[in-house]
């Protein structure tokens, strides 16, 4: 048995030495066991060992006796091509434990457990500089981040990538993506194509794979990488490395900066600097039996985040947005505020080219001329609706206090912005401050393209919702939502764009409806390409559920599941349960239990797949009550492509 699978199972404590091996070797075993940190989650299921005893630092994680993480490097490329970690020697050990949880504004629960054991190595690298590596373990997740703790005669560091290393068994499964693009399933040596047909690659050229990722294990475990308190540090991605496995690759250039300064145009950051006192943003690795179960550990994320810096952000409101549509009207745009105060929508949305003379090069200060957009506001405002303005990113950068002033005095709630950048340090910098900005100025924000979430929300609750996904207006198969549910919101909010009753939908209506429990987001677009017309002087029964479903929840249980097959999830708000099921192309008959419920008898209100229809989006929703309890079984037949959406009240 080789050494490090000795470190796995047996801890601090090696296996016995056989009395035939040289003193020398009990000596080194000695002096390696010394060097072999270890620090477990509370409930003690989850184990992370630190082994200094190499040239460089690495990590391993246990879940019980299963193997999670093999070890896997440590460590931050210095500009100067050394690796930071490499003969380090350690000064000191402290530990930390944490307990209880904490109330987000906002979430997928309305509290988050934050209990955990966290172990930091006092480290001084042979250059004298001295920094630590901090170990955090949840139940269920285990995190590392550095922190830059004293540099001689310099205040900063200047590093040019990280070695956050993730070494799964050669039997894993990667669900992965790049840019905006398909969920890729591979093994560790087979990422998301770097080119594919369907992607617009970003500027970063190479194998690599944007966080999250969720991993099949193969040894009846699942796990999920993700990125936590990205402050003033470029983005992370996921690239193969030559030995098996993963590493951390730090981003260059902006996400898919292509067509808005490009690769050509763009400077690329190969280097960037970090300040003393400063710590890196958290790899965290979420850990589950079950990919279902993966969907609870919702928490870990924004838990391992900055708290609020804003202050007092309880004028920030979540809820569903509508999306004026072009051409833009005083009377059109007056019609939808209508639409959306009847369907309980808190915001309308003015999207591209509602200002100036309606070209991308307009200054998005003053309206077309068709639009009287301070009388439209004003009745918004009186329907207690929001106004949300689109901005893209030239615009404001342009004149970014300028906006935030005038919008503020016009009462627009918020923004949408378009073709932001993401990736390099300055860019990570300019969201900050642009979110900040608007925040400072009472106002919500919605940012577009090719970003990933890490807790900002968290940081600055007025950042509601982000792109970063493969939407829902692409018109994407029924499995792309079904693997999306096991992957992208469970780092966190994810602006999905619900297209209803469209006929390039691939996916039933009632698999549309689930869509609004299955992924989250606390500022929901409903009816993306609609107009109030479709759905004027026409029964449309089922349209109750998006009227209902909210997008902030207190409980979220995941039922039942599978990558790649099909997802069952259900959300509390107050006393009323919204269940979301859905499937992919093949049909199937599941039967769910729904024991989450509280006691007593429930009407569940059924948004069922009508008969079997071609093409799929033609297939009615049909509805239908019946009572039940937390001892119902409930049996759901789904069509291929289809879903259900169920809305429980207690009787």
């Amino acid at each position: 048995m080789s050494l490090d699978r000795r470190h796995l199972i047996m801890g601090t404590s090696l296996l016995a030495v056989p009395s035939a091996v040289s003193a020398q070797t009990q000596k080194r075993s000695r002096l390696q066991s010394r060097l072999l940190f270890r620090v477990s989650s509370p409930d003690s299921q989850l184990t992370v060992l630190v082994d200094l005893s190499g040239v460089t630092p690495s990590w391993s994680i246990l879940s019980g006796q299963k193997v999670v993480l093999k070890p896997s490097g440590l460590g931050l490329w210095l500009a100067e091509g050394r690796l930071l970690g490499e003969g380090a020697s350690i000064l000191r050990v402290s530990r930390q434990s944490y307990s209880g949880s904490w109330t987000p504004q906002f979430g997928q629960s309305s509290r988050y457990d934050h209990a955990a054991n966290e172990i930091t190595l006092h480290l001084k690298d042979p250059a004298g500089i001295r920094f630590d590596v901090i170990v955090r373990v949840f139940n269920g997740a285990a995190a590392v981040r550095y922190r830059l703790v004293e540099v001689p005669k310099l205040r900063s560091l200047k590093l040019m990538g990280e070695r956050t290393e993730f070494r799964f068994a050669d039997t894993a499964v990667l669900y992965s993506s790049r840019d905006e693009g398909d969920i890729h399933v591979s093994g560790q040596r087979d990422l998301a194509p770097l080119e594919h047909p369907d992607l617009t690659i970003s500027s970063d050229r190479g194998p690599f794979a944007d966080l999250p990722i969720t991993v099949d294990i193969g040894n009846g475990l699942y796990a999920f990488i993700a990125e936590s308190d990205r402050l003033h540090y470029p983005r992370a991605m996921i690239s193969p490395t030559r030995g098996g496995g993963l590493v951390t690759y730090l981003m260059r250039y902006p996400a898919r900066a292509t067509g808005w300064g490009g690769q050509d145009e763009t400077p690329r950051e190969a280097e960037f600097d970090i300040d003393v006192g400063q710590s890196t943003p958290w790899r965290a690795l979420l850990v589950a039996d079950s990919a279902k179960d993966l969907i609870e550990r919702h928490h870990i994320v924004p838990t391992l985040a900055s708290p609020n810096m804003l202050g007092d952000t309880r004028w920030v409101k979540p809820g569903h947005a509508f999306r004026i549509m072009k051409p833009y009207s005083t009377d059109a745009s007056l019609k939808a505020v209508d639409f959306a105060a009847l369907h309980k929508i808190s915001y309308v949305l003015f999207d591209a080219h509602w200002y100036g003379d309606g070209t991308d090069a307009s200054e998005p200060t003053v309206p077309i001329q068709a639009l009287d957009l301070q009388k439209v506001i004003d009745y918004a405002r009186s329907k207690d609706i929001g106004v949300l303005l689109y901005i893209d990113r030239v615009a404001v950068t342009r004149a970014l206090d300028q906006m935030c002033r005038l919008y503020q005095k016009w009462g627009v709630a918020g923004v949408k912005l378009g073709f932001m950048w993401e990736g390099r340090q300055s860019d990570v910098d300019f969201i900050f401050k642009v979110v900040k900005a608007f925040g400072e100025h009472g106002m919500v924000v919605n940012l577009h393209d090719n970003l990933r979430p890490a807790g900002l929300e968290r940081t600055l609750p007025n950042y509601l919702t982000l792109e970063g996904v493969k939407g829902n207006e692409q018109f994407p198969a029924a499995r792309h939502h079904v693997n999306l549910a096991f992957t992208r919101p469970i780092a966190g909010p994810a602006d999905y764009t619900i297209c209803y009753a469209q006929e390039k939908n691939q996916t039933t209506n009632a698999h549309q409806l689930a869509l609004a429990v299955t992924v989250y987001s606390p500022m929901t677009l409903l009816y993306w390409y609609d107009k109030p017309e479709k759905y004027e002087g026409k029964a449309w029964p089922e349209l109750r559920w998006f009227d209902e479903v909210p997008t902030v929840w207190d409980e979220t249980v995941a039922v039942a599941g599978e990558l790649g097959e099909f997802v069952v999830i259900a959300r509390r708000k107050g006393d009323r349960w919204f269940l979301g099921a859905l499937t992919n192309e093949i049909e199937r008959r599941i039967e769910i239990p729904l024991s989450f419920l509280g006691a007593g008898t429930w009407r569940a209100t059924r948004y069922m797949d009508g008969k079997l229809t071609r093409p799929a989006w033609k297939t009615p929703v049909r509805i239908e009550t019946e009572s039940v309890t937390a001892s119902t079984r409930l049996k759901l037949q789904l069509n291929a492509a289809g879903g259900q959406a169920i809305f429980l009240e207690q009787i």
